[in-house]
């Protein structure tokens, strides 16, 4: 989290969230967050997420544009945790920091169930689902109209990617391959059948599995324009980074994915041959933003696994994963 952020928040500011939520100071817990600040808190017997995120990272009309897409996908039918009012009937609450920014509370019906790694591990039937899931909020984004007090960016805007700014002084190497990847992305058309809002951060880290499978997918801080194909990307990139058989693992996942993925939304799959691409833009996004915020990877396996190399496969042009992607 930034540091101004986190020095701007106090005791005064998580009261007038918990007031405008009708909390209890003994109903509230604080959860990890990474750019903002988390709680759980009951409610009439219900599980609830309060986040409170800042003006200076998302303005109130993005902030807005994010929970009127998760309510609409909600009404669809696909599984995503709801965004709920407050006790003023918002969704949105914006709370004066006193420094001419303000803290935005936003409030969701917590998930049930729990991790994948929790529940039993990846199964056949659960990678369907997963599929199924993102097909369905696709199927759903096709006809999205956004409300007109919010509204989303596009994927390739700066406060969304921006790696020009955040690759190290000197890695020319890799600076210029992400040029060449933007190059060709800049190329795919932005038509309704393949591009419109997306999660842009599906992976299994956010989402819980309960007992009977279903999927609740949460987090949707990163949703953006973009190419469905983008999604799907993210979804493999994740589901395969330092496994110990990516493409084994890999090839089995997709076809199960993609089986469900096709029975909730249509796509050409000629699109598929774009993931490889999009992939690539993830895995040097996630490489420059850990050569940023880490001083040490040590005592962070995950971190460590993944940079193990990682450099030099970039300069060198190598596919982040040499399987069969289908289209």
């Amino acid at each position: 989290m930034e540091k101004a952020i986190r020095e701007r928040f106090n005791e005064a500011i998580l009261s007038e969230a918990r007031q405008r939520y009708g909390v209890a100071a003994d109903q509230m817990t604080l959860l990890d967050g990474f750019e903002s600040f988390m709680y759980e808190y009951a409610q009439d017997g219900r599980a609830y997420i309060l986040r409170l995120g800042h003006s200076r990272r998302r303005s109130p009309e993005l902030i807005r544009g994010e929970v009127n897409w998760i309510n609409y996908l909600a009404a669809g039918g696909a599984g995503v945790a709801k965004a709920v009012l407050s006790a003023n009937g918002q969704l949105v609450e914006e709370i004066p920091d006193g420094q001419g920014g303000a803290f935005l509370a936003t409030a969701f019906v917590k998930a049930q169930g729990g991790p994948v790694w929790q529940m039993g591990g990846w199964t056949d039937a659960l990678m369907v689902e997963y599929g199924r899931l993102l097909g369905r909020i696709h199927h759903l984004s096709k006809s999205y109209t956004p409300h007109p007090n919010g509204k989303r960016g596009q994927w390739q805007d700066r406060n969304n990617l921006g790696l020009e700014e955040i690759i190290p002084t000197g890695e020319t190497a890799v600076l210029q391959r992400y040029h060449d990847l933007m190059t060709h992305l800049a190329t795919l058309p932005e038509t309704p059948d393949g591009y419109g809002m997306i999660h842009q951060d599906a992976h299994a880290g956010n989402f819980f599995v309960d007992e009977a499978g279903h999927i609740t997918l949460f987090d949707f801080d990163d949703c953006c324009y973009g190419h469905f194909a983008y999604d799907l990307a993210m979804v493999l990139f994740y589901a395969i980074t330092n496994h110990p058989e990516p493409v084994t693992f890999g090839t089995h996942f997709w076809q199960q994915f993609l089986h469900g993925y096709d029975q909730e939304n249509e796509l050409d799959h000629a699109w598929l041959r774009d993931v490889p691409y999009f992939m690539k833009l993830r895995e040097i996004d996630l490489y420059a933003i850990i050569t940023r915020d880490f001083d040490s990877l040590a005592g962070d396996r995950w971190a460590q696994t993944f940079m193990h190399g990682r450099k030099e496969r970039i300069e060198a042009g190598m596919p982040y994963v040499a399987m069969d992607f289908g289209g």
